[in-house]
């Protein structure tokens, strides 16, 4: 077993890549079919290329804020698709490459960025929660989520993803520890890129690690080398079987690093510097994973630009769509999707706030 019980501190970050892209822990490389092995890859070129695109928009004045995702690329492509489609996933709001592998369109995406309250809507059968800005809380809706799995015996396992800041948050580790207590089918992944805005992880925790914070649950944990897109794929499946026997929750650590700003609304240059960024950029878990798939002969410089001119067609087109529905939604749909029913205090709400609009346009 990969992840352990104890002094997982000492160990060294999880590995199967080294940042060139060669195999350097050939026992644990998973046997995955090319067709896999391209989808991975495509999904998180889709996802960068989609993340520079939306700054420019940001900029333009087209888009809202914006979180991107870049360079946590292979941290959420490889646990999404370790992910059986049955499988949950509560986020937080920086899940770009785990929402496209999953079969969220791109349209959606750039919709709820846009203001367009349709983009949270999910394809049928998709099951990833709601973008979530409630720090930590995505915890407490993944035990619940599991719990509901394990009563109704369904085989589902939910994924909950949380920032190295999240885990400051005291819901954090009241949903972790409730999952644990009860063997909840739950994977725990905190996304360590180093920073919760301009907090360095150092001074948000006095931890070695923020994996061994598994150990005051009870449960494995392990730290992985969150731009190793393989390694990030096998720590999750081997803590998906784990969950899915009824083993209980795991935690797991991947250690990547953000390559751009908080949101749009950040300047990163204000509290790190251009060395550490340069440094992090020879770890580009895009170029590693490219790399390892030319040395397989799956790819070649000649496949990634033609597939680079596909991706900013096929964003530029689908950013189109969008500015042509705007922002404009029907009011009730603002309101009809926080409980299945209306409460009172919503339907308050709602006729307070209709009145306000009806007597702003006179």
């Amino acid at each position: 077993m990969i992840a352990k019980k104890y002094d997982a501190s000492k160990d060294k970050q999880f590995q199967i890549l080294d940042q060139s892209g060669k195999v350097v822990n050939a026992k644990y490389e998973p046997k995955l079919t090319k067709e896999t092995l391209l989808k991975m890859y495509r999904t998180a070129v889709l996802g960068r290329y989609a993340d520079i695109k939306a700054l420019q928009y940001q900029r333009q004045g087209r888009m809202l804020t914006y979180a991107p995702s870049m360079g946590q690329e292979a941290t959420q492509v490889g646990l999404a698709a370790a992910m059986e489609p049955q499988d949950w996933n509560s986020p937080m709001y920086r899940e770009l490459g785990i929402q496209l592998y999953r079969g969220v369109p791109l349209e959606s995406i750039y919709l709820y960025w846009y203001g367009n309250e349709r983009g949270s809507i999910r394809p049928e059968g998709v099951k990833i929660l709601p973008t979530n800005i409630i720090i930590g809380s995505q915890s407490n809706l993944a035990a619940g989520l599991a719990m509901a799995s394990k009563i109704r015996k369904t085989n589902e396992v939910t994924v909950f993803t949380i920032g190295d800041g999240g885990t400051s948050h005291g819901e954090f580790y009241e949903g972790l520890n409730f999952a644990a207590v009860f063997k909840a089918p739950v994977v725990a992944v905190i996304q360590n890129n180093h920073y919760a805005i301009s907090t360095h992880v150092s001074k948000a925790s006095n931890s070695e690690t923020l994996a061994q914070k598994g150990a005051a649950f009870g449960i494995p944990f392990v730290q992985v080398d969150g731009n190793d897109m393989l390694a990030m794929y096998v720590v999750s499946k081997e803590a998906m079987d784990r969950a899915r026997n009824g083993e209980g929750p795991t935690l797991i650590e991947a250690v990547t690093y953000r390559m751009g700003p908080h949101t749009t609304s950040d300047d990163p240059t204000l509290y790190r510097t251009k060395e550490e960024e340069d440094t992090w950029k020879e770890k580009d878990p895009i170029i590693r994973f490219k790399n390892y798939l030319i040395d397989k002969g799956y790819w070649s410089e000649e496949e990634d630009a033609k597939l680079v001119e596909e991706v900013n067609a096929e964003i530029n087109d689908t950013f189109k769509k969008v500015e042509s529905y705007g922002a404009n939604v029907e009011l009730e749909e603002i309101f009809e999707h926080t409980f299945a029913e209306w409460t009172p205090q919503l339907k308050e709400q709602y006729e307070e706030h209709k009145k306000f609009l009806k007597e702003g346009a006179k």
